[in-house]
């Protein structure tokens, strides 16, 4: 006769964290595949076709070229959660408990300043002052349309739910992309700062994968080169 088994089941394991939201830069990324692929054609083409030292040369202008090329369009990414901010730069992929980060401020570059007073550049999140000037134009636009309460109608814009003209003033946003992104990253900041979880230390690791192709590339090729 069996008993009944009266042990405690299993722990189950945590409940897996959400994923991390990533920023890029579509530009960037889109430039640097173009790169790449003429790279690689002009590339290929002297090794294959040149002859004396040709073909070595342009083995070394590939090692430099392509891991900087990569570094510095694919590469970067701002990856966010509700714990931490990881930033992979060109050269190095920093780690920012949220409640290390003093400030994320914006200028010519959108920055993340922890509270030892290190300063880290978001690469992934370029600023346009295009982008800007257009998004202030639309702003004062909007700002004139609210004080006048009148706009010209057109498709779409009869009056709706939202308001005398629809639920929006403008169209387009007020903010640059960017900068809209900040934003975000500023509230959650805020939020989540003083969070358990979102306490730790700042690390940053050196990306070593691109670091050591390009050395070697750059020496290579600089010894090619004294060869005459």
């Amino acid at each position: 006769m069996t008993t009944p088994d009266h042990r405690s089941p299993a722990p189950q394991p945590p409940e897996p964290t959400a994923k991390d939201r990533i920023h890029r830069s579509p530009m960037a990324i889109v430039g640097g595949v173009l790169l790449l692929g003429i790279g690689a054609w002009l590339g290929i083409d002297a090794l294959v076709k040149g002859d004396g030292r040709t073909p070595w040369v342009a083995l070394a202008g590939l090692l430099l070229v392509v891991p900087l090329v990569i570094a510095f369009t694919l590469r970067p990414a701002v990856f966010v959660n509700d714990d931490r901010l990881r930033v992979r730069n060109p050269f190095r992929l920093i780690t920012l408990p949220w409640g290390q980060i003093a400030v994320l401020r914006s200028g010519y570059s959108h920055e993340a300043v922890t509270k030892s007073g290190a300063t880290y550049q978001l690469w992934a999140l370029p600023v346009s002052l295009r982008a800007r000037k257009k998004a202030t134009r639309r702003q004062a636009r909007a700002e004139a349309e609210g004080r006048t309460g009148a706009r010209p109608e057109g498709p779409g814009r009869g009056r709706g739910a939202g308001g005398l003209w629809g639920p929006t003033l403008t169209d387009g946003p007020t903010r640059a992309e960017s900068d809209q992104i900040m934003d975000g990253l500023r509230r959650l900041q805020e939020d989540r700062e003083r969070a358990e979880t979102a306490q730790g230390e700042v690390t940053v690791r050196w990306a070593y994968e691109i670091v050591a192709p390009a050395a070697a590339g750059a020496v290579l090729l600089a010894v090619l080169l004294a060869m005459g």
